[in-house]
């Protein structure tokens, strides 16, 4: 029988109800296979939870067979005993080369008569079978989370410039967040876990003094290149000041030239396969993402940044993590109001924690 051929004969038993049409995949009618007939006790009537591996039991052999039902363990063996290679291979845990040893497993020794049979095959083990006999029977859920995921991404790759490969974002391990004023270049390198590994900044005290002297700003921008660590992208803080205020424009002319040397010197200095790893984003995207935004104007986000610090050592999973070592540092910077307001070191982290919560869509 073919791969697909018993799909319908399983339908045509009564056995189940199905609460959602059936999907294009192969495999999206098994996750029916869970729920039991509507006449059964209440507890039976609903969908069985598929099985973790909290689950024990004396031997793996004796788990596999008591971790599903007759009719789930004959419909998990429907499967991997008809797919082709190709088929096989849309199973996430059996690309690759464990797709290839199920075939030859199958042409050497027969069809799998068992769930157990499945641990004679080279690279599986027991955590992989559970993991395969799950997908199997509930295929839909990773693929939702995987369509989710890929949306995520989509919606954030409309926020920066230039683009990126989807790929690329789904793999990155770390940014930098680079934030940029008249009178300073703070960056803040932060992983994935949204944890800050680095979180500095260094004054230019010769910009916007006199004309605008390129050698200038080469050497004050050069010297704060040579100080941020490397990483998978650079994120540059795209500010906009309304055109219409002429009074703006020194101001304008002054933050086009850093964001052009820094994309320049951080573009060069690090890249290392030709790709862009230096991207921007608007300041407005941050300032909607936390709030921040009044009217066309974006507020101070260091009172917002105070609330990380403290939640950082009051609660076990933080928003964002810091060096243990250093936290009580960072939070002297911000202990006191002084005139000298540290708003780029603040936005830079707010920038890097936005990027990650949009491009996860975990934003609280």
């Amino acid at each position: 029988m073919s791969f697909g051929a018993w799909l319908p004969s399983l339908l045509r038993r009564g056995r189940y109800f199905f609460h959602v049409p059936l999907g294009s995949c192969q495999l999206q009618p098994l996750h029916h296979s869970w729920c039991q007939k509507k006449s059964t006790s209440a507890v039976q009537h609903n969908c069985v939870n598929y099985p973790t591996m909290n689950q024990t039991f004396k031997t793996p052999e004796d788990a596999l067979s008591n971790l599903y039902s007759s009719e789930q363990q004959s419909a998990i063996l429907q499967v991997l005993n008809t797919a082709s290679e190709r088929e096989l291979s849309t199973i996430k845990l059996l690309r690759g080369r464990k797709s290839v040893s199920v075939i030859e497993h199958r042409e050497k020794y027969g069809p799998f008569q068992n769930l157990q049979s499945l641990l004679n095959v080279p690279l599986f083990q027991y955590k992989t079978v559970v993991k395969v006999c799950n997908f199997i029977l509930n295929p839909s859920e990773k693929g939702d989370r995987r369509e989710r995921k890929i949306q995520n991404i989509r919606s954030l790759m409309r926020f920066i410039k230039p683009e990126v490969e989807r790929e690329r974002l789904e793999t990155l391990d770390s940014i930098v967040s680079v934030v940029f004023g008249t009178r300073k270049i703070a960056w803040a390198h932060v992983d994935r876990n949204l944890a800050v590994h680095d979180w500095k900044q260094e004054g230019c005290g010769r910009f916007m003094k006199g004309t605008y002297i390129p050698a200038v700003y080469l050497e004050e921008i050069s010297s704060v290149v040579s100080k941020i660590p490397e990483a998978d992208l650079y994120i540059l803080e795209k500010n906009a000041l309304p055109p219409q205020n002429p009074n703006l424009f020194p101001i304008t002319l002054h933050l086009r030239t850093v964001e052009a040397m820094l994309y320049a010197l951080l573009q060069n200095t690090f890249m290392q396969d030709g790709q862009h790893k230096v991207l921007s984003m608007a300041r407005s995207t941050v300032g909607k993402h936390f709030g921040l935004m009044v009217g066309e104007s974006r507020s101070s986000g260091m009172d917002l940044v105070k609330q990380f610090l403290l939640q950082s050592v009051t609660q076990e999973k933080p928003r964002l993590s810091f060096p243990q070592n250093k936290v009580t540092r960072y939070r002297n910077l911000f202990s006191s109001d002084t005139q000298n307001r540290d708003e780029e070191l603040c936005d830079s982290l707010l920038q890097a924690l936005a990027f990650y919560e949009l491009l996860l869509n975990n934003a609280t």
